[in-house]
């Protein structure tokens, strides 16, 4: 496939390094223009590209940029972009580490996702934001191996969903349906599922356990969590991309 990557950062490297050793032909951008991406071209074998021409290459479109950043992505970036293309949005929100507060956000009335959706124009399928880079890039395994890391795969879109559910399997892991978009609160920061390379049996009791509907008790809980997990990485001098 043609796929086209929207962030050069350690997620949207790590899948492009992935991508290209699967044979798919990968254009890759970041904000700064393409001349700023011979490193990344030379590590993962992707294209340099503008934001623009990643959006009307691929088959697959990747959205993998800090969620601060969203909305300064150009408003027609996907004017021409057929319908059926599928574009997946790895977003998560780090208030104190990066993005600052986002009012939107901490209602809980949108799942970080939504909001991606919501600002880009068209849908999106949610995934590859529960996972480290470093275990995207390399903890991927045969499908049937014991113990394979599962990822959670959030959409409306079921057609769109299903072919990125194939491509999580082609890159080694088990992809778990996790509803709409509106239950992907439930692979967010904060929650048991995140970072946690849960198999896919587990990973389904899992989500099954939290409900469909976030609750206050429960989005309080993750936020706290999520709070927590932050202030711990700011001590250890921990920075986000």
């Amino acid at each position: 496939m043609n796929i086209g990557i929207i962030g050069a950062g350690h997620i949207g490297s790590a899948l492009a390094v992935r991508l290209v050793s699967l044979g798919h032909s990968v254009q890759i951008a970041n904000s700064r223009g393409p001349e700023t991406l011979k490193d990344v071209a030379q590590k993962t074998g992707a294209t340099p590209v503008t934001a623009r021409e990643a959006a009307q290459y691929g088959d697959i479109i990747v959205v993998t940029i800090p969620l601060k950043n969203i909305p300064d992505l150009p408003k027609d970036l996907f004017e021409g972009v057929a319908a059926d293309v599928p574009v997946i949005d790895t977003s998560n929100y780090y208030p104190l580490l990066r993005d600052g507060k986002m009012p939107e956000l901490e209602t809980g009335d949108l799942t970080e996702s939504e909001w991606v959706q919501q600002h880009l124009g068209r849908p999106v399928v949610k995934v590859f934001n529960n996972i480290y880079a470093d275990h995207l890039e390399n903890k991927g395994q045969p499908a049937g191996t014991p113990g394979r890391i599962s990822l959670p795969v959030g959409g409306d879109d079921a057609a769109a969903k299903q072919k990125v559910m194939a491509l999580v399997d082609e890159l080694g892991f088990d992809a778990v349906d996790n509803g709409s978009l509106h239950e992907s609160w439930r692979q967010q920061p904060g929650t048991p599922s995140y970072g946690a390379d849960l198999p896919a049996e587990k990973l389904r009791e899992h989500l099954a356990s939290l409900g469909t509907e976030r609750t206050t008790a429960q989005h309080a809980e993750y936020l706290a969590n999520h709070a927590k997990a932050e202030k711990e990485m700011a001590a250890q001098g921990i920075k986000l991309e």
